[in-house]
């Protein structure tokens, strides 16, 4: 009994220990898909800006450009999400 016991404490700590790597590497890709997206985030800031001083065809074509990115950036965060 004490060897069979003793058996399952090691395997949860190699699960645990597996899990600790696992979560610092989640982390550090979280942050690093945070980093990227904060970048996309200004440049979207910038287009919306372009957006609401063009008008007519090059509003458009801008304005698809600036649609495409902010479903780049909700697609990320929800990779976020999911890494947390």
């Amino acid at each position: 009994m004490a060897g069979e016991l003793a058996k399952i404490v090691e395997q949860l700590k190699t699960q645990r220990d597996e899990l600790r790597v696992r979560l610092h590497l989640a982390k550090a890709d979280a942050r690093d898909e945070w980093e990227a997206l904060e970048k996309r985030w200004e440049h979207l800031r910038a287009e919306t800006a372009v957006v609401g001083r063009e008008a007519g065809h090059a509003a458009g074509d801008v304005g698809a450009a600036t649609r495409l990115l902010l479903e780049e950036i909700q697609r990320g965060y929800q990779r976020i999400r999911a890494l947390l």
